[in-house]
């Protein structure tokens, strides 16, 4: 694998690859480089037989503050997720092929990674940090942690990776969509959306003894498992639901564009700027 920027790769223990989420002075937010930086990293996880479980985790005090898109729309690989081509085009066109490829296309993806992936998620994951939680199959949250998706303010439906309903619920989507507040991370678990809730000191070494207790079972017990799970999801139709949910999203966009003459979107460096004002 080429040399990393905005992840860092680990092998803390016999079977088992951590990712590392490394760029804590900009809150982690996701700018299009570490979003396939990340990518790269599953992948080759995924090819390595030695490898048997992932740990997704974050530098800093949060986990992801969610995009960082100052750079702007720019794809830094080649497509790996979508064959739709015209990321070139200008306003709507070009941008919801950038988010058909690099939000919705990546989250899909990496949810049928054939291996197990924990994320050990601390402090904030706003918005676009949902995107590197739910795709996933195990969160082990810090007793600080908190999610959140306000981007209803900003016009839009919410985080192109639309999977609330299933995380949450139908009732609590609606409240954290409709009101933009965070959830705990206690209620996230009392909804089923984080498996366990530990001491932040404890989060690291909790989540690798889970990821070796999962060592232990056999790999093909374990990825037919995983595929069984991903495919009760679709036949619930969480695929429909989310490409109907990612178009419904650019037409929030598209409207900003008419109105505004630019597409808003909620940028990670604003996020960033809220949370130093309130550390």
């Amino acid at each position: 694998m080429t040399e990393m920027t905005y992840i860092r790769r680990e092998d803390p223990a016999p079977g088992v690859a951590r990712i590392v989420l490394a760029r804590a002075e900009k809150r982690n937010a996701q700018n299009p480089a570490m979003l396939y930086e990340l990518d790269a990293a599953l992948v080759q996880a995924a090819k390595a037989p030695e490898i048997k479980v992932v740990i997704l985790a974050a530098d800093g005090p949060d986990f992801s503050s969610g995009h960082d898109l100052e750079g702007g729309f720019g794809l830094p690989e080649t497509p790996v997720a979508t064959m739709g081509g015209h990321f070139e085009m200008g306003g709507a066109e070009g941008h919801y092929a950038f988010e058909c490829e690099a939000f919705l296309g990546l989250s899909r993806r990496w949810r049928d990674l054939p291996k197990p992936v924990i994320v050990a998620a601390q402090g904030r994951a706003i918005a676009g940090g949902l995107m590197l939680l739910w795709p996933f199959d195990i969160i082990i949250a810090s007793e600080d942690a908190t999610f959140s998706d306000p981007v209803t303010a900003f016009g839009v439906n919410g985080v192109e990776y639309f999977t609330h309903v299933w995380e949450v619920g139908r009732r609590k989507a609606a409240e954290m969509l409709f009101t933009g507040e965070a959830i705990s991370a206690e209620e996230a678990k009392s909804l089923g959306m984080v498996n366990h809730v530990v001491p932040r000191d404890e989060l690291e070494t909790f989540a690798l003894r889970m990821a070796e207790k999962i060592v232990a079972r056999p790999t093909f017990g374990l990825r037919l498992a995983k595929e069984s799970i991903n495919r009760s999801l679709d036949a619930q139709g969480q695929t429909v639901a989310l490409e109907s949910a990612l178009g419904l999203h650019n037409l929030g966009h598209a409207a900003n564009l008419a109105r505004e003459g630019t597409i808003v979107v909620m940028s990670g460096m604003e996020v960033i700027r809220d949370l130093s004002r309130h550390p």
